[in-house]
């Protein structure tokens, strides 16, 4: 009996960034009958592989040229960050070997890099996993304190949380002191600096490192979702994963202002606390103002990983069948 082909993708990440689109990858891939292979650094790849999807990155040319019988993907989920981003996007249009397809963020990246070879692309913007949906009230658990049980979600235990890198938090420790002056609680969902954590306010606690299975539920103890993003260039134009999450679980949220955060309140029809620039305003919007907002959630629904997945044109360019997605929001 013939049997269908497999399709085997190998994944290189590049570098040790945290790429929560590799886990929505591998598990799309695999629920379509075909496999696919992480590796940290192309050396692991073997010669007579059918596909190579470069979390870019630089791409080493030898190695394209010892994988040339390889279909070749690179994806492109930020442009580079300072110091010398534009040398360091410069470098990389001039540089890179030329793939089979590519992959960009949003179209704010794909001009940033300026590719115009002729080669195929697509954006792929970022998902969020069932998870988070799954945490969304009202199917939380009724809170217990019996006992010190994992499964205890505190209703409003913080006014406050932030998820996500915390050395970016460092030009916002003034806006922190503002939430803790106004008499709000903040919780930081992630590994925290030394450096950082000395500085903060009492009112901040911190939860360390948590499995990211266990993030929806501490992003569920809080009332509000918090969103922090420098205004500088790419930071204030990619999207925010976070803020995704927040929304994903039923969070409103409340953010700085910045180009691609307006674009999304717009996009999904989401009323976001958007704060004001000056500090002497921030009293006021941690204060009375923190309650008062008419929040509207996005509704995020559409971004669940497995359905942006299934809609990308890549896998008809890999003979790769999508079929429906059981159980998708």
């Amino acid at each position: 009996m013939l049997t269908k082909p497999t399709v085997q993708v190998h994944f290189v990440r590049n570098g040790p960034a945290y790429l929560p689109e590799l886990d929505a990858y591998v598990s799309f891939i695999t629920s379509q009958g075909h496999s696919a292979l992480l590796h940290d650094t192309s050396a692991s790849v073997p010669a007579h592989a059918q596909v190579v999807w470069w979390m870019c990155g630089r791409v080493p040319s030898a190695e394209a040229r010892r994988l040339k019988h390889a279909f070749h993907i690179h994806e492109y989920a930020s442009a580079s960050v300072p110091p010398h981003a534009w040398l360091k996007d410069f470098v990389k249009h001039w540089t890179q070997p030329k793939p089979d397809y590519r992959f960009f963020q949003n179209g704010w990246v794909r001009e940033r890099l300026g590719f115009n070879d002729g080669v195929p692309h697509a954006l792929r913007d970022m998902g969020v996993a069932q998870i988070f949906f799954d945490a969304a009230a009202p199917a939380l658990p009724e809170p217990s304190y019996a006992d010190e049980a994992p499964a205890r979600i505190p209703p409003n235990e913080f006014d406050l949380v932030y998820l996500g890198e915390m050395n970016r938090l460092q030009p916002f420790l003034p806006l922190l002191q503002a939430i803790h002056d106004a008499g709000r609680t903040l919780l930081l969902v992630g590994d925290v600096p030394e450096t950082l954590r000395t500085q903060l306010p009492a009112s901040v606690s911190c939860t360390g490192r948590v499995p990211h299975a266990d993030v929806p539920r501490q992003l569920r103890r809080a009332r509000l979702g918090l969103n922090l993003v420098s205004d500088l260039e790419p930071y204030n134009q990619q999207t925010s994963t976070k803020l995704l999450e927040y929304c994903a679980v039923g969070l409103p949220v409340v953010s700085n202002d910045y180009a691609w955060v307006r674009y999304f309140a717009t996009h999904y029809q989401g009323n976001l606390h958007l704060l004001r620039e000056e500090p002497t305003s921030w009293q006021h919007s941690f204060g009375e103002a923190l309650d008062a907002y008419p929040y509207v959630v996005p509704d995020v629904r559409a971004l669940v990983w497995p359905r942006l997945l299934a809609a990308l044109p890549i896998w008809k360019h890999l003979q790769i069948t999508t079929t429906a997605i059981k159980g998708m929001q």
